[in-house]
């Protein structure tokens, strides 16, 4: 039991870390479900085309953050070394490979916005077709202007959390969302003067939002210097040792590649669920707002596994990292189960808060039921990701998490939507069994400890 349990200090210390993102964390869950709540009060035409435009820009958000992770495997264990040298590498490999997924996704969406809306629309008996098309594409042209702004927020928080200052980055979080909770309710309803901008009024504030936390971050770190010694002479150049390159394109790179597939293989999965109806796709869309909620505390103690163990890695301290790995995955996994209890009490009183028809409400709540049971076991799997990739074995995480959706999940969910008349309830239920397997590979791979090693080390030798 003492190897699955720590002392009273060893979770004060996790808590530290995982705390502030906890709030930050919890906070955008918040503001996502109000403006959910918001745009959803418009009708269920609008709420499904900014779900299905947000579908959309999660695989770049998820791809720019497999961009970042892709230098952040080092940037935590430089910092536990205290290399500030090494950090400022990181961070302008972060920047150069976030701005050419920043041009590739601009272009894209500018160009084949509509053609990609277009994948997830489906005729159901009480959905207007063309109003969702119209709705998702106003809101998916405003939205490409975050771009730019979300991936210097990124570049810049990702180096702060793995150095373990994650106050900043949630400050900046709360600001932003304070703006974008003000001006929803100013630009979509029309208040104060204002017009009602509907959908578009949602974009604008996420623009805004994006835009001052993109602010507050970067001015802070830089008025903060002598505090973030790492960020003094930054951009002075934008030269990084050729080793560390290499040594980041063959250990961090497939982070790029894995968050890029994976979040296309979510996509997938959605559009796959999709194929039932835009009132399928409105009750997924209420259940992975509410699911956003109630994984805050659990999926945060899964990303701090990543920054307290990978500055352990980092010290030399192998066998305290594996030590303190084992135990922050069991501490994420009871969480998430007493999480999931909660959510199960609480699953047909979200639904309602929703202006949309009984059909949704009912298919939403039972969604969210089995949702609730797939908690831990997605809690454990996310624990056992950051765990992988902090020792940078980051072939064996994109087989764990990528190629496990492509390989099992996606034929499963093609099949059974494209080849069976079941409904979307029982089909989404039988996409969630996967989960299980995927638990006993990451129970064996993050007990065999092959994962731990000291990336800092392999790049000065």
């Amino acid at each position: 039991m003492k190897k699955l349990f720590g002392t009273k200090e060893f979770y004060k210390m996790a808590l530290v870390i995982a705390l502030p993102l906890m709030v930050q964390n919890g906070l955008t869950s918040c503001v996502n479900l109000l403006d959910n709540l918001m745009v959803g009060s418009l009708g269920t035409e609008s709420m499904t085309g900014v779900s299905i435009a947000n579908q959309l820009l999660f695989v770049f958000q998820l791809t720019v953050f497999g961009g970042v992770s892709s230098a952040g495997i080092f940037t935590s264990q430089f910092y536990g070394k205290g290399d500030d040298d090494g950090i400022r590498y990181t961070m302008r490999f972060k920047f150069l490979i976030t701005i050419v997924l920043a041009c590739v996704a601009a272009i894209l969406f500018s160009t084949r916005g509509s053609q990609l809306i277009e994948l997830f629309l489906h005729e159901d008996e009480v959905s207007d077709i063309a109003l969702c098309r119209q709705e998702s594409l106003s809101y998916l042209k405003i939205m490409l202007w975050t771009v730019f702004p979300f991936i210097l927020t990124q570049i810049y928080g990702d180096t702060l959390r793995g150095c373990g200052h994650t106050v900043v980055p949630m400050a900046a979080s709360v600001a932003a969302i304070l703006v974008n909770v003000t001006f929803n309710y100013i630009l979509i309803f029309g208040k104060f003067g204002a017009p009602a901008l509907g959908v578009r009024g949602a974009a604008i504030a996420t623009l805004m939002a994006r835009t001052a936390e993109c602010i507050i971050l970067v001015f802070w770190a830089h008025t903060h210097a002598t505090r973030y010694s790492f960020i003094q002479g930054v951009w002075r150049s934008l030269y990084i040792p050729m080793t560390l390159v290499k040594r980041i394109a063959l250990k961090g790179l497939p982070l790029l590649f894995n968050e890029t597939f994976w979040s296309l293989g979510m996509t997938v999965m959605a559009q796959c669920y999709s194929t039932r109806g835009l009132s399928a796709v409105a009750a997924y869309q209420i259940c992975q707002t509410v699911w956003q909620l109630f994984t805050i505390i659990a999926f945060a103690l899964g990303n701090s596994v990543g920054i307290i163990v990978g500055q352990k890695l980092g010290a030399g301290e192998i066998e305290k990292a594996k030590d303190h790995a084992v135990k922050l995955i069991t501490f994420a996994t009871l969480v998430a189960a007493v999480c999931g209890i909660i959510m199960a009490v609480c699953s047909p009183i979200f639904p309602k808060l929703y202006n949309t028809t009984e059909d949704v409400r009912h298919l939403a709540t039972q969604m969210l039921m089995i949702m609730s049971c797939c908690l831990p076991l997605v809690s454990f799997t996310h624990s056992c990701y950051f765990t992988l990739r902090c020792g940078g074995k980051t072939m064996i995480t994109m087989l764990f998490d990528s190629v496990f959706v492509w390989a099992v999940c996606i034929p499963l969910a093609w099949c059974l939507s494209r080849f069976t008349g079941l409904p979307m309830l029982q089909l989404y239920a039988m996409c969630q069994l996967p989960e299980l397997v995927k638990c006993l590979l990451g129970f064996f791979m993050v007990r065999s400890g092959t994962w731990a090693q000291d990336l800092t080390k392999v790049i000065a030798s």
